[in-house]
C-alpha cells in the first residue's frame, strides 16, 4: 500500500516546478530591461522625455491588453497561449539587442507587452489550475516567491552586465530568460486545456466579459496597498535625497525582497486557512508600519522596518488577493479572474508613480507618506462595502 501524498507533494510536480521556473524566467526577462530602458533609448538620440514614454509604453500595452488575454487563456489551451507568449518576449529581447533607433526601442516595447500580459496571465492561470483547490493559497504563494525573486534578481543583474559590457549584452541575458521559457513549456506534460463545465460544450459568458465581476473588489483593494509601494519604487532615491537621509535607499528593495521571499515561506500554509478579512486587516496594518517607518526613516533600522512593513503589506496581499481571486470565480474563468486581479496590479502600477510625482510637487516632502496613508481607509471602505461578496467559498461551476 501506497504512502500518502504529503501536502508539499501535492503542490509540487514535475509540471509545477517546470512552470514555477517559467515564471521566474519571465519576470526576469522583462525586469532586467525595465532599469535600462530609458537610459538606452536617451542613448539613441531619444530626449528624456520620450525615453520615459517609451518605457511606459509595455506597462500601458500590457494594461489594454489584459482583458482580452484572460479571455484567450480561458478559451485556448495555456500550453499555445504560453509559446505565443514566450515568443513575442524573446522576439522584444532580442529586438532591444539590435535596436538603433528610438522608434524600433518603441516597437519591441509595444511586442514586450503583449508577452508579458500574455505570459503572467497565462502562467498564473496554468499553474494554478494544476493545484488542489485546498491548496491553492499555499501554491500561488510559491508563485508569488518566484515573481518576487525575478523583481529583486532581474533589475540587479541586468545593471551589473550593463556596467561590466553593454546595454546590448544586458537585453542578450533578457534573451536568455525568455528563450528558457519557450523551451521549458515543451516539456510540460498538462498542456492546460481549457476548463467545460459539466454537461455543456462551452461557457459563453466568459467570452463577453472584459473583467471578472466577483474578482474586481480585490482588484480595487489590490490597487489601494500597491499604490504606496509603486510610489516608493519611483521616488525613494529622490526622498531620502531630498531630506538628506543618511541611509542606503538601493538596499530597500533589496532588503524587502528577502524579507518577503521568508514571510511567505514561513506562513504560506496559512493561505488556505485564515480569512481574507483578516489577512487584509493584517495586512493594511503592515502597510502603515511601512508608511510610518519611511517618513521617520532617519537610519537603516527603520528603512528595514519599512521595508518589512511594506513587504509584510503589500507583498503578502499580492498573494493573497490572487488566491482568493482563482477561488472566487468559477472553473472556466480562471483566466480572466487573473487578468482582472493583474489589471488592479497594473492600475497601483501607474497611479503610484503618478501620485508620487503630484505630491512632491505639492506637499512638503515630510508629509509624502502622511499623505499615502489615505489608501488604508480607502481600502477599509472598499472591503466594507464588498465583504460578503469577498467571504464567498471556492466556486467551482
Amino acid at each position: 500500500m501506497s504512502k500518502p501524498e504529503t501536502a508539499e507533494q501535492r503542490l509540487f510536480s514535475r509540471d509545477t516546478i517546470l512552470l514555477l521556473i517559467c515564471t521566474f524566467c519571465y519576470m526576469c526577462s522583462s525586469m532586467l530591461i525595465t532599469p535600462l530602458i530609458v537610459g538606452f533609448t536617451h542613448s539613441l538620440g531619444a530626449s528624456t522625455l520620450v525615453a520615459g514614454i517609451v518605457a511606459a509604453a509595455m506597462n500601458l500595452c500590457s494594461l489594454v491588453f489584459r482583458p482580452f488575454a484572460g479571455q484567450l487563456v480561458d478559451a485556448v489551451t495555456k500550453y499555445k497561449i504560453a509559446l505565443i507568449g514566450g515568443s513575442l518576449l524573446l522576439v522584444a529581447t532580442v529586438g532591444y539587442a539590435v535596436a538603433v533607433t528610438p522608434w524600433m526601442v518603441v516597437i519591441f516595447r509595444i511586442i514586450n507587452g503583449f508577452g508579458f500580459a500574455l505570459s503572467s496571465i497565462c502562467l498564473a492561470t496554468w499553474f494554478s489550475s494544476l493545484l488542489p483547490r485546498d491548496r491553492i493559497g499555499a501554491g500561488m504563494s510559491y508563485y508569488g516567491m518566484m515573481n518576487a525573486l525575478g523583481m529583486a534578481v532581474a533589475p540587479a543583474l541586468g545593471i551589473w552586465i550593463f556596467h561590466q559590457v553593454s546595454y546590448r549584452a544586458a537585453f542578450l541575458c533578457g534573451t536568455v530568460f525568455s528563450a528558457t521559457i519557450v523551451i521549458l513549456i515543451q516539456f510540460v506534460i498538462n498542456k492546460g486545456r481549457p476548463y467545460q463545465r459539466p454537461n455543456q460544450t462551452q461557457a459563453p459568458t466568459a467570452h463577453h466579459r472584459i473583467v471578472q465581476p466577483r474578482v474586481v473588489p480585490l482588484a480595487i483593494i489590490l490597487m489601494l496597498l500597491s499604490i504606496p509601494y509603486f510610489a516608493t519604487q519611483s521616488y525613494i532615491v529622490e526622498y531620502v535625497a531630498v531630506r538628506h537621509l543618511q541611509v542606503s535607499a538601493g538596499n530597500f528593495f533589496i532588503v524587502y525582497a528577502i524579507i518577503l521571499l521568508a514571510v511567505r515561506l514561513v506562513f504560506k500554509d496559512y493561505f488556505d486557512r485564515v480569512p481574507f478579512k483578516w489577512f487584509l486587516l493584517i495586512g493594511s496594518f503592515c502597510n502603515l508600519i511601512g508608511m510610518l517607518g519611511l517618513t521617520y526613516l532617519v537610519n537603516n533600522w527603520m528603512m528595514v522596518l519599512a521595508a518589512a512593513g511594506l513587504a509584510g503589506g503589500y507583498g503578502v496581499m499580492y498573494s493573497v488577493c490572487q488566491a482568493t481571486a482563482l477561488l472566487l470565480a468559477p472553473l472556466d474563468e480562471q483566466g480572466l479572474a487573473n487578468s482582472t486581479f493583474y489589471i488592479g496590479m497594473d492600475t497601483g502600477m501607474v497611479l503610484g508613480p503618478i501620485i508620487g510625482g503630484a505630491l512632491f510637487d505639492a506637499v512638503p516632502v515630510t508629509l509624502f507618506y502622511p499623505a499615502l496613508l489615505v489608501t488604508i481607509p480607502l481600502t477599509a471602505v472598499v472591503y466594507v462595502i464588498f465583504h460578503r461578496q469577498l467571504a464567498v467559498k471556492a466556486q467551482n461551476a
